[in-house]
């Protein structure tokens, strides 16, 4: 151990923790909250062993104040037996930019009304075009925490973990193992939750649903099996599997329990022991950012709410799963939100509308510099007859990673009404979703397990140039 990057890191805490024996005392919780974000920015904008031990502390000390990642598996299981009752979604953020700052107000807006059935999540493609890799996600996760003076089970979520059709097409081994390894990755770093995504490979030239839909129900249970094989002893990390490519065709009764059918038969035949899914994410409409009109604005999406009920009750009735997932809605209008509770979806993702928050607040020279960049690097994506509102929209997601630091030094002003406005849309969504008082199920169902990180893991990363282009987020 670097005796003298972790002494650094300690003054830089102005003597507000000190570690023994590898474990962190917190000896001035005031003074750990001011300067926390010391520790954050260090791990997402600097490299090398400095950065390494800044998010093994981070982890450190967030096991001392009871803060810890954890597998929302057996929250869901309960709701699958119908022991809680569905009466609330579980809110899936992905935080793209800003996630140290972004994850500060998600615990502001959860802690006033006792809810931390909320997942953090980031999605392969996301990793790559936000430079943000696991243990950078989930060290801005749980620094926030300590900041916000949070403790308990934090929910860090590898979203779409998705195969390329293009890649696996070409080297199926090849990508495979590229997932076994981003799994093996994220687990390491704490994400407790996997959402596997082989719903690239559904074949719908085939002419039955259970041709269609075999590479999917059999990588998924392939995946499945890896992640039993590499997660944390006495824990269930609670996986999920898609049916439909979101942005497809509206999903059936038949595609999800022949996915499911077939998905448990395959399970059962690589490990008959081994837990399966804990939810299924179907295709009732949306997509993934919305549709962009030319004028910029978002289209008015009509989501086959009949079908998310019908289906959330057959996957939890029939199945024993916590129900069905809703993926891109983050930019619908305030007023679906509710909706999606009454309709029983277990989960629901959100992301972009964020991000156009944000967007919406930069300072305008920067917005134009990054918009410059676009037009240099990213014409590539400007399709026929494409408007510039409708370009920026859709590329300017792949500038985050690039001006991850312009955006991580913005002036007080903007990143301050940047954050609160934040702040007042995860309030009117948890509000909306119904997880008010969720501390009482969470805590009920989800029990303490601490997990000590390992040095040489935050020390031996290797960043990654994997071209995520083609996946979805």
């Amino acid at each position: 151990m670097n005796d003298s990057h972790l002494q650094n890191l300690l003054e830089l805490l102005e003597g507000s923790v000190q570690i023994t024996e590898g474990r962190a005392e917190v000896l001035n919780h005031d003074l750990l909250k001011a300067n926390i974000h010391k520790l954050a920015e260090i791990s997402s904008l600097e490299s090398g062993g400095r950065q390494g031990y800044a998010r093994y502390l981070i982890r450190l000390i967030g096991i001392s104040l009871k803060i810890f990642p954890a597998s929302i598996h057996e929250l869901y299981m309960a709701r699958g037996r119908n022991e809680i009752p569905p009466s609330f979604t579980v809110p899936a953020i992905n935080l793209r930019a800003l996630s140290f700052d972004a994850a500060k107000a998600v615990f502001r807006a959860a802690s006033p009304m006792n809810a931390n059935a909320i997942i953090f999540e980031i999605a392969r493609s996301e990793m790559g075009y936000t430079d943000q890799k696991p243990a950078e996600y989930a060290s801005n996760i749980l620094a926030a925490a300590i900041a916000e003076g949070y403790s308990g089970p934090v929910f860090i979520q590898g979203d779409h973990f998705q195969v390329s059709l293009k890649k696996y097409n070409s080297q199926p081994d090849v990508e495979i193992n590229s997932i076994n390894e981003l799994i093996v990755e994220s687990i390491a770093a704490g994400f407790l939750n996997i959402d596997i995504d082989t719903s690239t490979l559904v074949d719908l030239s085939k002419e039955t649903i259970p041709e269609q839909q075999k590479l999917n129900t059999s990588l998924s249970a392939t995946f499945t099996k890896f992640i039993r094989e590499h997660q944390p002893s006495d824990i269930n990390i609670s996986v999920g599997g898609e049916i439909g490519e979101v942005g497809g065709q509206n999903s059936t009764e038949e595609e999800l329990r022949v996915y499911m059918d077939n998905y448990n038969q395959y399970l059962q035949e690589l490990d008959p022991n081994a837990a399966g899914l804990s939810k299924i994410s179907i295709q009732t409409g949306t997509s993934h950012g919305g549709v962009v009109l030319p004028d910029g604005s978002i289209a008015k999406v009509k989501i086959d709410f009949d079908t998310l009920l019908h289906l959330s009750r057959v996957a939890r009735n029939d199945y024993g799963m916590a129900g069905a997932v809703q993926h891109g809605a983050s930019t619908l209008p305030d007023d679906a939100f509710s909706k999606f509770v009454e309709s029983e979806a277990c989960e629901v993702h959100l992301a972009t509308n964020f991000q156009n928050m944000m967007f919406d607040r930069l300072p305008d020279d920067l917005r134009q510099e990054i918009y410059a960049y676009l037009d240099k690097n990213h014409a590539n994506e400007r399709k026929p007859g494409m408007s510039d509102e409708q370009f920026y929209y859709k590329t300017r997601k792949r500038a985050l990673g690039v001006f991850k630091k312009q955006l991580w030094n913005l002036p007080a002003e903007n990143k301050a009404e940047i954050c609160s406005a934040w702040e007042n849309q995860f309030h009117k969504l948890f509000v909306s979703l119904g997880i008010q008082g969720t501390n009482e199920i969470v805590n009920k169902t989800i029990s303490p397990i601490f997990i000590q990180p390992d040095i040489e893991y935050y020390l031996g990363i290797k960043e990654s140039s994997d071209d995520v282009s083609d996946l979805a987020d």
